[in-house]
């Protein structure tokens, strides 16, 4: 199945860019996206294994089910003051 990945600030840093298309047999999780990713691209291997997700933006969990053109964002952690 296709997954449409945003990645942001200094994921997309690492990456070398904003947005992946990643394909990966179903059913999928988002844990099973994030691990797909980290593979991808070699410098994202050090996007943590549980970093904050929205699927099809809404908050999401590791566990939650991922199909075909879902929109995963990857977000670092965020600090604000």
């Amino acid at each position: 199945m296709r997954v449409n990945v945003l990645l942001f600030a200094s994921y997309a840093d690492l990456a070398g860019r904003d947005r992946l298309e990643v394909n990966l047999p179903g059913p999928a999780t988002v844990a099973d996206v994030v691990r797909h990713v980290r593979g991808l691209v070699p410098e994202l291997e050090r996007l943590p294994e549980r970093p904050l997700a929205a699927l099809n933006r809404s908050h999401a969990r590791l566990d939650a089910p991922v199909s075909e053109g879902d929109e995963l964002a990857l977000l670092p952690p965020l600090a604000g003051g």
